[in-house]
């Protein structure tokens, strides 16, 4: 059996190809796309070489099984969108057969009608707020701006799923994929079985609540107050999907964005973890690219792993060194693997650039993970960097 996570450079975020059954019957789902710049130079290639050494024609279509946008951020959806836009142009063979999405839409997360979230939005911002041009929209704050982009992204993989006959959450009848207590695994075929661990019914409900007060009570008002809860970390990327993926007896954390203690609450919802217990996982897609805010001590604690993934190359701070402080304080020398998907000084150069954006203080020395590995050379010995010219392959099983 065959149980691969791809991990592959997507700049400041997400872009992992999952590898699973059998040689003679292989899986390939896809997650996230990252940012723009990630799907033609990292993502596009990686599927070439695939189709290749499946004894493919380079222009023939490769069947891909799932294809998983964790939640609306452009960090994470806007490579995607650049290979469906590539699917509903092209004139001969799709460059891809997808079988299913993973993805919560924006208008059925919130539970409102697309047509009328469509229309309250333009009215309040106008037509260039859903237009995916990136044109900025006078007087509105930067997050506020990230936040209308996110609503058009969303938009964009529901109509384009539909216009390439895609089926969305097919295990779940179309609807919200979303962790229930007690819920069973959903087998997705070929070996792979999933459990669903976020986002949680209260996650939803923030949501649902933050956008409601944007439609109901923002209506032909350019408020950044009325995106203000969209901007908080707490809500959308607490909407991220979250699953355990497990083949056999071993198993891999996928996290998106979500927060370090919803992750432990989604396991103990799912039967997965004791109440202050442990869970060990072969590899943990660290949440939100190793940001401090999404993660803490007790997760590293109370979810130990073989294999720790941190994507990011130094913008917006991730991964921050703070988060990899609290690995080395949890787990010291224990035997595991530290992923990054860029060179450690070339993440302190975004790093240290991020904080004078901010107008705050830098040290290479206090700040920066190059002096920081270099006071721990035992945990730097672990630290295993993806190369952006050759794949970058976590085998848990055969090797492919």
């Amino acid at each position: 059996m065959i149980f691969t996570l791809d991990v592959r450079r997507a700049r400041k975020g997400d872009c992992l190809i999952v590898h699973y059954g059998t040689k003679t019957e292989p899986g390939l789902m896809l997650i996230d796309g990252g940012p723009a710049d990630v799907y033609q130079p990292f993502l596009k290639p990686r599927l070439a070489e695939i189709r290749k050494a499946r004894g493919l024609a380079a222009n023939a279509t490769l069947p891909v099984d799932l294809l998983m946008v964790s939640h609306i951020d452009d960090d994470h959806i806007k490579g995607v969108l650049e290979l469906t836009k590539e699917m509903i142009e092209a004139t001969g063979p799709k460059p891809l057969k997808i079988s299913g999405v993973w993805h919560n839409t924006f208008d059925d997360i919130i539970g409102n009608n697309p047509d009328k979230l469509r229309a309250a939005v333009t009215a309040s911002f106008g037509t260039a707020s859903l237009s995916g041009d990136g044109e900025e929209i006078e007087g509105l704050d930067p997050e506020a701006q990230k936040v209308l982009a996110s609503i058009s992204q969303g938009f964009r993989l529901r109509d384009d799923s539909r216009a390439l006959q895609l089926r969305i959450n097919p295990q779940f009848k179309g609807k919200v994929v979303i962790a229930k207590k007690g819920a069973k695994q959903v087998d997705m075929g070929k070996g792979l079985k999933f459990t669903v661990i976020g986002p949680m019914n209260d996650e939803v409900l923030a949501l649902q609540q933050a956008h409601d007060e944007f439609l109901e009570k923002h209506q032909g008002k350019k408020s950044e107050a009325s995106l203000a809860a969209f901007t908080d970390t707490s809500v959308p990327n607490l909407s991220s999907l979250v699953v355990l993926a497990e083949v056999g007896k071993k198993r891999i954390l996928l996290t998106g964005d979500a927060r370090g203690d919803k992750v432990l609450e989604g396991l103990e919802l799912a039967g997965l973890l004791k109440k202050d217990g442990k869970i060990h996982v072969d590899i943990f897609k660290c949440p939100h690219h190793g940001s401090r805010r999404n993660n803490d001590r007790i997760s590293f604690r109370r979810i130990t792993a073989d294999h720790y993934v941190f994507s990011g190359n130094g913008e917006h701070g991730n991964p921050h060194r703070e988060t990899l402080e609290m690995l080395l304080a949890e787990r010291g020398d224990e035997k595991y693997t530290i992923h990054l998907t860029y060179p450690i000084d070339e993440i302190d150069v975004n790093r240290k650039a991020e904080e004078k954006k901010k107008g705050k203080p830098w040290s290479p020395k206090k700040d920066g993970l190059v002096a920081f590995f270099a006071e721990n050379p035992k945990f730097f010995k672990k630290v295993s960097i993806v190369d952006e010219k050759k794949p970058h392959l976590i085998n848990l099983l055969d090797k492919i």
